[in-house]
């Protein structure tokens, strides 16, 4: 017999007995979440699980709306296929949530991490974030950012009030260049869902950035060194198909309540991000435009602390007024700090051009 929730009964009563009877015991369950940051009076709705509704608080956000017309690795690309932030996110959100239904996880858990996981990434990639690092007091990293763009930045300053779970998925996701799979289970997110989410990220980025690479002609497909590609094979959707193949089989192999990778999946994993970095990130064309926008968030970053944040009409962008004075200047930081990061690489490009770039007068 399929299947069928009974009449009367609480729906999510239900959907909760559901998740104890299939997940792993490693899986986190909704009803066992640690809540949210302030709590929230019960609405009557039963149907959505509260991972489910952070999933969905997300994906209805400004911040990830914007994400679509935020540069991954080329600066505003004029091919309609190279990966976007917003392509990143889906990618990492579809290996994760295949990782973690081969896992027995919490599939939405892992989805609401891998959709909010770069809500905090500037415009302009990595280029935007290093020069925020460089001129912000405190200095800034985008998993950093994206934490305070769902707990106070999001929602006309009110946040998006997510349940512990996902935020600490979300601020514990990045690896830079070290381990994937840390020994210290410290650098982990708590859950072993936002530690798919982790290492996804890293099997996502690693493949489709090599994908982009070689559409754009800055490597060929005989560039990749021999040991990498005997490992995780020759085309874009083998390499990524064995890399979540090896996951899931170490994995489940180990069930020790932790992510693993074969020896030498992970050592391939970890070449191949030293080989991009030294062949695609630091390539002479995207370094020249990496610095190129470096100079638009100097610019900008100088400009706003000393007039303050301008304001949009309807038709063009209006200035603050000559009487502008910050309250203070940490005060000053956080708030230019906040406007650029959440800003798009062409809406960083329009400003940038309204306010540095002398305007045409019409002679009638």
């Amino acid at each position: 017999m399929p299947y069928a929730p009974e009449v009367g009964t609480s729906i999510r009563g239900q959907l909760e007995e559901r998740e104890a009877k299939i997940l792993s015991p490693y899986a986190a369950l909704n009803k066992n979440s640690n809540g949210r940051r302030l709590p929230e009076p019960d609405d009557g709705c039963d149907i959505r699980m509260p991972f489910q509704r952070d999933r969905d608080r997300i994906t209805h956000s400004k911040t990830f709306r914007r994400l679509k017309h935020k540069t991954q690795v080329f600066l505003s690309p004029t091919g309609d296929h190279y990966r976007t932030r917003l392509t990143h996110v889906l990618e990492v959100s579809q290996i994760s949530r295949t990782v973690s239904a081969a896992l027995c996880l919490n599939e939405t858990l892992t989805e609401a991490i891998a959709l909010g996981h770069d809500l905090g990434h500037t415009p302009f990639g990595h280029a935007g974030e290093a020069t925020l690092d460089e001129l912000h007091p405190s200095g800034f990293r985008h998993h950093v950012h994206s934490l305070r763009v769902v707990d106070f930045l999001e929602n006309r300053g009110r946040g998006l009030n997510l349940t512990f779970e996902v935020r600490n998925g979300i601020v514990k996701h990045s690896k830079g260049r070290n381990d994937i799979l840390p020994e210290d289970s410290g650098e982990l997110p708590v859950t072993l869902e936002g530690q798919v989410v982790r290492a996804s990220d890293i099997i996502a980025y690693v493949n489709h950035d090599m994908d982009d690479a070689l559409r754009a002609g800055i490597i060929d497909e005989g560039d990749m060194p021999s040991a990498i590609r005997k490992v995780v094979g020759e085309r874009h959707s083998k390499r990524t198909g064995a890399m979540v193949r090896d996951l899931i089989v170490e994995t489940l192999t180990a069930s020790d309540g932790r992510l693993h990778f074969s020896s030498d999946m992970l050592e391939a994993i970890t070449s191949l991000r030293t080989f991009l970095y030294e062949n695609v990130y630091r390539y002479y064309q995207v370094h020249n435009e990496f610095e190129k926008a470096q100079r638009i968030i100097r610019d900008l970053y100088h400009y706003f602390l000393e007039n303050g944040l301008p304001r949009r009409s309807s038709s063009s962008w209006e200035p603050v007024g000559a009487k502008w004075q910050w309250p203070s200047d940490q005060v000053a930081h956080r708030r230019v700090c906040d406007f650029i990061a959440g800003m798009t690489d062409r809406y960083a490009l329009d400003l940038y051009e309204h306010i540095f770039l002398p305007t045409p007068w019409n002679i009638r």
